[in-house]
């Protein structure tokens, strides 16, 4: 077997595994999209109808409560709460995995290393395994049942992964031009926000669409610590399909589909910044 035809078979081969890695990962979610637009009979046939056959958006009238005897989710109290909580958190963890990660990249101090092993290992940590001592305490000074409770507990949770991800990017610029540019007179603040800050934005936008994407679709301790809806976030507000002997499988995924939407909107928006932020260290030239 020659050398070509051998590029050729593993060409092939490479292409068929991404493929079906791809449909392994996407018809779940596929899944969800169609039975946001088809009635519970549909969802429990058997065997499975995969395609709709009567797409329509009576699962979405029903969470708003349109139509006779339907009782309305609230959407709107769910959206804001979880748009709150996870701009503010990821605004905060960005002030300070900004500071964090470019004091690591550009300073030395004692225990350098240690400190950024210690929050490397507390990144480990799953969130679940903490929601008994952080219930705890937020019982205690009162932050359960709050906005400000799930914020903190967020900002804790975002703030290693950023400073790791913003540390990265800092490292990849040179200190000479910072230099440079406290030379030519610029203070060091000046430097920073007219030299390193806009050749590590799309790193920074990439640590911010990350830490955003874990505080809107974040479950486990959302749960644990909201109860009202001055609180619950939309993740939290699927519950809301479960009664005591059935689920409203359709309800929860138009539900799940308007979760979903913002995410790709976000995303799509900053993608240029997203794509560019994660190929940064790795072009060099």
């Amino acid at each position: 077997m020659d050398g070509s035809l051998r590029k050729k078979i593993g060409s092939v081969a490479t292409w068929g595994l991404t493929f079906i890695l791809m449909v392994v990962i996407c018809v779940p979610g596929l899944w969800v999209v169609l039975t946001a637009f088809r009635p519970n009979g549909e969802v429990l046939a058997k065997p499975p109808v995969w395609i709709p056959e009567d797409p329509n958006l009576n699962n979405f009238a029903k969470i708003f409560g349109f139509g006779a005897d339907q009782v309305a989710i609230p959407v709107p109290a769910y959206f804001t709460n979880s748009l709150i909580i996870a701009l503010t958190s990821t605004a905060i963890a960005l002030l300070i995995g900004m500071s964090g990660g470019y004091a690591f990249a550009r300073y030395r101090f004692s225990f350098k290393n240690g400190l950024f092993l210690g929050l490397m290992l507390s990144r480990t940590v799953p969130g679940i395994a903490l929601s008994l001592p952080i219930f705890m305490i937020w019982s205690r000074i009162g932050l359960i049942d709050t906005k400000l409770g799930l914020i903190i507990v967020y900002v804790a949770l975002n703030v290693p992964f950023t400073i790791w991800l913003i540390d990265g990017f800092f490292r990849q610029i040179p200190k000479e031009m910072s230099e440079a540019a406290q030379v030519d007179g610029c203070t060091r603040w000046q430097a920073f926000w007219k030299i390193e800050f806009p050749l590590a934005k799309s790193g920074i936008a990439s640590a911010g669409i990350f830490a955003f994407l874990t505080s809107w679709n974040e479950y486990a301790l959302a749960s644990n610590l909201t109860r009202s809806t001055d609180s619950k976030t939309l993740p939290v507000g699927l519950m809301d399909f479960t009664a005591q002997f059935t689920i409203d499988w359709a309800g929860m995924s138009a539900m799940a589909v308007i979760i979903i939407i913002p995410a790709l909107i976000l995303t799509f928006l900053v993608q240029k910044h997203l794509i560019a932020g994660l190929t940064f260290g790795g072009v060099k030239g």
